[in-house]
């Protein structure tokens, strides 16, 4: 895979989940109302492509995507001292190869992406999903690959629904565009074959980055160069209906999008902060911003 190909992969690749219990995160100030800020200028957004939004399940630790010269590696910001702290790189994350995508799972494993070879037979070098759990305080297992989901395309940008179901981004063959949005299901305590979500979310052009709501009953994506759209790339949404069904998506608007890439949704655990990357910064926004029918998804599962 050429470098540039690898770096559009970093660019848009990112975002989070939900656990079952509601954390108390301590939110910096300015906190942000109607007009979408830069969160922890300095600290998180700073001088390079930083990007990716995740909570851990105790509200105290602050996990995003940081890319440098074509390699991204993954930070975390600790709250302590009552601010939060100058970010460190993630043990799993130092090395040669590149990881992004942090998200939580249900059970508290840490999702990630990472080209990464599978194994000493592998030469693709594409990305794939990965876990690691933690091994005591303040480490984790090496990393696992969860090889239900992965394929030989690139798989990205993860998220769950309360359940376990996992929802990601891929360019594997058979999709309706470049890259589209896909479903593995958490039956029996594993993953199904990944299924696509299908016209009303996945067009011609190129979706990934999906948020998903914990009962699963709203999304949100990145989508590229629709008619509709802003900018390079916007966010878009959909709910279903009563039959259970997406409705065909709807561009997310301009409180949100802009004339660049946006990517990387992400729903604070407590339902307050919608979380967003652009312009190389990682960017928030009150919840109540958002268009009323995502609004309804977002205070169900608060």
């Amino acid at each position: 895979m050429e470098k540039n190909l690898i770096l559009l992969y970093l660019i848009i690749a990112g975002c989070s989940t939900h656990t079952g219990r509601t954390p108390d995160i301590n939110y910096p100030s300015p906190r942000p109302d109607s007009t979408a800020l830069t969160f922890l200028p300095g600290t998180v957004s700073g001088d390079s492509l930083d990007f990716n939004a995740a909570f851990s399940p105790d509200g105290r630790s602050y996990y995003f995507s940081r890319s440098s010269d074509g390699i991204s590696d993954i930070y975390v910001s600790q709250f302590e001292d009552n601010k939060w702290q100058l970010p460190e790189m993630v043990s799993f994350s130092e090395g040669p190869f590149s990881e992004a995508d942090p998200v939580f799972a249900p059970n508290g494993a840490l999702y990630f992406i990472s080209d990464r070879p599978v194994d000493e037979n592998d030469s693709l070098n594409n990305f794939n999903i990965w876990y690691v759990k933690r091994n005591g305080k303040e480490k984790w297992t090496a990393p696992i690959n969860e090889k239900a989901v992965n394929s030989d395309s690139t798989e990205f940008y993860i998220s769950f629904g309360a359940n376990g179901n996992l929802y990601f981004a891929s360019n594997r063959p058979g999709g309706y565009g470049s890259h589209d949005i896909y479903i593995s299901r958490f039956e029996d305590g594993n993953y199904t074959t990944p299924v696509n979500l299908g016209p009303a979310i996945n067009a011609p052009e190129m979706e990934h980055d999906p948020y998903i709501t914990p009962d699963e009953s709203a999304i949100i994506f990145t989508s590229v160069d629709r008619n509709d759209s802003k900018g390079t790339a916007d966010l878009y949404y959909s709910v279903k209906d009563p039959d259970n069904s997406w409705i065909p998506a709807k561009n997310l608007g301009a409180l949100i999008n802009t004339p660049t890439y946006d990517f990387c949704p992400y729903i604070t655990p407590d339902g307050k902060y919608f979380f967003f990357s652009s312009e190389r910064d990682v960017k928030w926004i009150r919840t109540e911003t958002l268009p009323d029918e995502l609004k309804l998804s977002i205070v169900k599962t608060e």
